[in-house]
């Protein structure tokens, strides 16, 4: 076996524990012993699959597949981002002046200007895939933008900042597991999948949970007191 096939089978080894430790970290009760510690073991998982996936983005750049190695780039950085997200949000749940400082910022336009980079590739190639998906990395961008400028934050602001970035964890999960793992299955079956659904169908899925966490989880915004007004007795004048 060759550096570069161990590499791939360590990626293939850690986006399997990364899918089943996110299941279960799902179903685990929120913020119990099993929730925290499946988590870790997961983000574990997820920084094994970005170390690898660099050493597989800088491959395909040494061997001249520019829009290859790019495109590979891209995604570590928005899966990147989504795991410092989701691992920062309840280290520093009672302080979020630390958790929204300028390298807050600084990754979110650096998503930006990834996904619009990917964008003009894909345009130039005319390459739907890269087309699409690079809105991922653009509204992830101006999402934390518009977060970091908000004047007022929500008490359970980590907690949704934590969701938000585990949705977009389960998007690069379930996207590995369904373009490689099951497009393999599949092509063994003699199977034919659509080319574009394990792109963009986790995409959809986690687009609609966001929608329904949002709403059972909404913000909590502190309740202005009731201020006490004393009302002094005043003798009638006649």
């Amino acid at each position: 076996m060759t550096a570069y096939q161990m590499i791939v089978a360590t990626h293939i080894g850690a986006g399997v524990v990364a899918l089943l430790t996110f299941w279960t970290a799902a179903f685990a009760r929120k913020g119990g012993a099993l929730h925290r510690a499946v988590g870790k073991v997961y983000l574990s998982a997820m920084v094994v699959i970005l170390a690898t996936a660099v050493v597989t983005a800088i491959a395909a750049l040494a061997g001249g597949q520019l829009v290859s190695g790019v495109f590979l780039s891209y995604l570590v950085l928005i899966t990147a981002t989504a795991c410092w997200l989701a691992w920062r949000a309840p280290r520093l749940k009672r302080e979020p002046a630390r958790f929204y400082q300028r390298g807050f910022a600084a990754v979110a336009v650096l998503n930006v200007l990834s996904g619009l980079l990917v964008f003009t590739i894909g345009l130039q190639l005319g390459n739907v895939l890269l087309m699409g998906f690079c809105w991922v990395g653009v509204f992830t961008g101006l999402g934390m933008l518009h977060r970091w400028r908000a004047s007022e934050r929500p008490l359970n602001w980590w907690l949704r900042e934590h969701f938000i970035s585990m949705l977009g964890n389960g998007v690069a999960t379930h996207i590995a597991f369904f373009s490689i793992g099951l497009q393999r299955l599949a092509h063994k079956a003699g199977v034919a999948m659509p080319e574009y659904v394990a792109w963009f169908a986790p995409v959809v899925v986690a687009l609609v949970v966001g929608i329904w966490l949002d709403r059972r989880y909404p913000a909590k915004h502190r309740q202005p007191r009731a201020s006490k007004t004393v009302s002094a007795a005043v003798p009638a004048v006649s």
